[in-house]
């Protein structure tokens, strides 16, 4: 398979990007996007300023940079943009696990960061996520002493509770939401965060002060506010519902109450 390929590039967070139109030959349609992008820059680099990008003024020889890890849809590092989509057309999938099989032969595939003003490009593909991290370390942990291991059955948990509770957990913090939602909005992953707590006897102590830190860090990091669109639940890779949205609508207003 061919393809040609618009990406973004941006030498770093305070340069002016631009895109640039390589060509990519002989691609295995059960080639991974990632791994696509691996050979590019393997011809990049091989090529030099040779000149593998078709428009003048490129950078050359320069590798596109881009987030990776664990290549298996665990860890959410790898955040791109695909022809308008989070993670590209496939659903219920990071960008490492969507194939080349979900294009056309021939086609033109344009690739871009996430775009928000809570993830600022650092270079390339690459954007900073530490919003994120700063949103977890504002409330998103339990401080009671749970000890070691306990038996399955010392804390009775209703399993409908205990399944909702793992499918919130199953969030890997990509940023597909906040990429793909018109306001720049991280209320799915700040939802999936608090509910998966929040189900839990453990997650009630910090229950209220939990909801009101991590929302205020929210918006003091610059995301914007949730209108209800369901996009973010459409592109989300693991499927993480807007329900969870109004289980941390609930948690802030009660808080706000007791207040």
């Amino acid at each position: 398979m061919n393809f040609t390929l618009k990406i973004w590039r941006q030498a770093n967070a305070k340069a002016k990007g631009r895109f640039e139109t390589y060509k990519v030959t002989d691609i295995s349609p059960d080639t991974s996007f990632l791994e696509m992008l691996d050979i590019l820059n393997d011809q990049l680099v091989r090529e030099g300023s040779a000149a593998i990008a078709v428009e003048k003024g490129c950078q050359g020889s320069n590798p596109v940079a881009f987030d990776h890890d664990c290549r298996e849809g665990i860890c959410g590092m790898c955040s791109l943009y695909i022809n308008g989509r989070a993670h590209g057309p496939d659903n219920d999938v990071t960008t490492c696990q969507l194939h080349l099989r979900k294009f056309k032969d021939g086609a033109t595939i344009t690739i871009e960061p996430w775009r928000s003003r809570g993830f600022p490009v650092v270079k390339d593909l690459v954007v900073d996520r530490s919003a994120f991290d700063k949103i977890l370390q504002a409330g998103g942990f339990i401080s009671v002493n749970t000890g070691g291991v306990p038996d399955g059955n010392t804390i009775p948990i209703a399993k409908e509770k205990a399944d909702e509770s793992m499918d919130a957990a199953a969030c890997v913090g990509c940023g597909a939401c906040v990429a793909t939602c018109k306001n720049g909005s991280a209320m799915l992953f700040v939802a999936a965060r608090v509910s998966s707590l929040a189900l839990l006897p453990q997650g009630k102590i910090e229950a209220a002060r939990r909801a009101k830190a991590m929302v205020a860090k929210m918006d003091e990091l610059g995301f914007g506010t949730c209108t209800n669109t369901q996009a973010c639940e459409i592109e989300c890779p693991k499927g993480i519902s807007i329900a969870h949205i109004a289980r941390l609508n609930r948690e802030y207003l009660c808080a706000k109450l007791k207040d």
